[in-house]
């Protein structure tokens, strides 16, 4: 049986930048957070490992993303206040399940969401509200935004932006001044997650999109602890998702590669140390090979 430490213990707290926390959790060997029964928080996010992150400047900050728990995003809240921290308000990267569990704690702040995010979890709500484990009440966005939008925390300049990349809503943040990208889930280390697979072609030309920005660092929820702690991915991560993406985009033509497991599907940027092989991406690459495939049948 794996051990279950309570829910936020094994959280850890870095700051990989002055004024940037990162509040990471899971990957840990044996261990899982809420139930040994196939649940999302334990198979979608604590055996992945994830990571919500935090911006401080004085007595301000900006949460981006409030965790898998009403815990953990308690822990959190408590960091940033022994910190000294005063007004605190939240984005949502988009309105999956791991990224939106802690809503409720931070339920008098300010929660910032693009619109698209706010529709999705409106049409979502029951879902959410009554899955393996519930988020009940699911406290929704109160701060909504259309495509692009200018944040000062503090003295430091903050930039959301809507990418379609993972999820039709995704909203990343970036801090101009260390040329750093928040990127969600839009980004993933080492392979995204197929959330829909229909809409891959506009992934990738989002992909495209954001490679043009002037981003020297990656900090994604989803991402090896120790690249996070050391200031995050180079921008070769956008690319090797989009050979990735693109090499899903041929299952339609090309069903023999569905047979290929992680390491032979992504062999090159394994070889090169672009992408770091981690064995439960196994299952997710399953999944995504089978909901590229069952969605090019319909």
């Amino acid at each position: 049986m794996p051990s279950m430490p309570p829910l936020g213990s094994t959280m850890r707290t870095h700051q990989p930048y002055p004024g940037v926390y990162a509040f990471y959790d899971g990957r840990i060997d044996g261990a899982r957070a809420y139930s040994a029964d196939p649940n999302w928080l334990d198979d979608g996010a604590y055996t992945l490992g994830l990571c919500s992150y935090a911006i401080v400047s004085g007595e301000e900050a900006l949460v981006y993303d409030t965790s898998i728990s009403n815990q953990h995003a308690a822990l959190i809240r408590n960091t940033l206040q022994e910190a000294g921290v005063r007004h605190i308000r939240v984005v949502l990267s988009h309105w999956h399940v791991d990224h939106v569990a802690g809503n409720a704690v931070f339920a008098d702040c300010e929660i910032i969401a693009n619109v698209l995010t706010a529709k999705a979890l409106t049409d979502n709500r029951q879902r959410l509200e009554n899955g393996t484990p519930p988020i009940r009440p699911l406290v929704m966005p109160n701060s909504i935004f259309t495509g692009e939008r200018d944040l000062k925390i503090g003295d430091i300049a903050v930039q959301l932006r809507h990418v379609d990349i993972h999820s039709h809503d995704g909203t990343v943040m970036i801090l101009p001044h260390l040329k750093l990208l928040f990127a969600g889930d839009a980004l993933e280390e080492p392979i995204t997650y197929v959330a829909e697979p229909n809409r891959l072609e506009n992934h990738l030309l989002d992909l495209e999109r954001i490679s043009t920005w002037d981003i020297e660092k990656i900090l994604p929820n989803h991402g090896a602890e120790n690249v996070i702690v050391a200031g995050g991915y180079g921008p070769e991560l956008i690319a090797a998702t989009g050979r990735y993406v693109s090499k899903l985009m041929r299952l339609r033509n090309e069903p023999e590669l569905a047979g290929d497991d992680l390491q032979a599907f992504t062999a090159d940027d394994f070889r090169s140390g672009v992408l770091t092989y981690y064995a439960p991406y196994e299952p997710v690459h399953r999944q995504n090979v089978e909901s590229v495939i069952g969605a090019h049948r319909k």
